[in-house]
């Protein structure tokens, strides 16, 4: 008995998610635990795992389209490809008044082109045994017997030609749409190339335009010396590294600086729900890692009991995963509060959106060598931007201010963290 393949829960308030490349194609064997589709949310993407062994037989979804947690997308059976597609071949023949007569005038006919031209090869073949089950999909997709290549003994025409052959149309109507603008004045072709978005950008935009129509953003602005903190790395990398087996970098400096603003700001660890504002009294502070697809927050659970150390191997260990897929839909969700470091990228300066329901967001940037004045003298200093974008029906001006300024402080003096002071 063929066993079923469904969306798994990803995540509390996702009840949809967007089906990504087929690791496995129908007719492959699997084993059991074996990754065979990748499914995406505007979390992240997700590989699902098969759970018997045996050979796909049947996949109801395909790329690109999308499907409810808990729906059906594929079915396993039991057994070798051979033996799953073996019954195929014996189904018996179409009612031969169903299928599609050889057009014998087609010699006098103009030469056709293109999907034509397929067609009129194929009926100038012999006629073309259709399976019942690649009836029924023709149906669907309205394709016809000529439209199809049959590679079933004798001619047949087997479910995975029809199959195959839809894949391909959807392929071919993926492919970047490329027009040419009309030639100006400039001597030369301009061209347009028009690509659809994908399923993950999609979500990710819906997200951050709801994040902008249902909460009152702004976004407040400081400045970081970060001649301290590049002090104590460069004194310490080699010795941290050895004992802790990752890099000391600049992120446990400013999610333990942050901990100590939320602590002094608790309207920042805060989410608005319905017309009450809940307080946490944890810090799930989640850590914004770009990957191929788009953005990704992964969340550290209770970092507040966290070392340096631990800090920085959470992040590390992110990383790590994010690229693979591995990183699981707990890990994606319900953090209290966000940092996102745009400097990897070289942004100088930013407004970060915030993530909801959370109702604040801390944004770094890239360090900048600059002239500032301190104790009366003009000096370079390495100089980071920072942002916090917050939500002002809970947060006024003065605790966001407040919240930039602490962390300030604490990263150009750390043994203010240290201190918790």
């Amino acid at each position: 008995m063929p066993v079923d393949v469904v969306v798994p829960s990803v995540g509390e308030s996702i009840t949809e998610v967007f089906i990504g490349p087929w690791l496995k194609q129908q007719g492959d064997a699997i084993t059991r635990d074996e990754s065979i589709v990748e499914i995406e949310t505007d979390k992240a993407t997700l590989e699902v795992p098969a759970s018997a062994s045996g050979v796909l037989s049947e996949v109801l979804k395909q790329e690109g389209e999308t499907a409810t947690v808990g729906e059906v997308i594929a079915r396993i059976t039991a057994g070798t490809a051979a033996e799953t597609t073996a019954p195929a071949a014996e189904e018996a023949p179409a009612d031969p008044a169903e299928e599609a007569p050889a057009d014998a005038a087609a010699s006098d006919r103009p030469a056709p082109t293109d999907k034509a031209a397929a067609a009129a090869s194929n009926a100038a073949a012999p006629e073309a045994i259709v399976m019942p089950a690649a009836r029924r999909l023709l149906d669907e997709h309205d394709l016809t017997v000529d439209e199809v290549r049959p590679t079933g003994p004798g001619g047949r025409l087997l479910k995975e030609d029809v199959l195959r052959a839809v894949a391909e149309c959807e392929r071919q109507a993926a492919e970047p749409d490329v027009t040419e603008a009309p030639q100006g004045d400039m001597g030369h072709e301009r061209r347009e190339e028009v690509v659809r978005m994908t399923p993950l950008r999609l979500l990710i935009a819906q997200r951050l335009v709801e994040a902008q129509q249902t909460a009152a953003l702004l976004t407040t602005f400081n400045e970081v010396d970060m001649s301290a903190v590049m002090a104590l790395r460069t004194e310490y990398r080699e010795s941290f590294e050895a004992r802790h087996g990752v890099r000391l970098g600049f992120m446990s400096f400013f999610v333990k600086a942050t901990i100590e603003a939320l602590k002094l700001v608790p309207q920042l660890n805060t989410e608005v729900r319905d017309d009450t504002i809940v307080y946490k009294d944890y810090y799930d502070i989640g850590v914004a890692i770009s990957t191929k697809k788009g953005l990704i927050v992964p969340v550290i659970r209770d970092a507040e009991r966290l070392s340096f150390a631990g800090i920085e191997q959470s992040v590390a260990d992110f990383g790590a995963r994010a690229g693979s897929h591995k990183l699981t839909p707990a890990e994606l969700t319900g953090g209290t509060f966000t940092i996102s470091n745009g400097g990897v990228f070289g942004s100088l300066m930013s407004t970060p959106i915030v993530n909801p329901p959370q109702s604040g967001v801390l944004g770094m940037h890239t360090i900048q060598e600059r002239p500032v004045a301190l104790d009366g003298a003009v000096v370079i200093r390495p100089m980071m931007y920072i942002a916090l974008t917050y939500d002002h029906r809970v947060v006024d001006g003065r605790g966001a201010v407040t919240f930039l300024k602490h962390v300030k402080d604490a990263v150009e003096q750390p043994a203010r963290i240290l201190l918790e002071i």
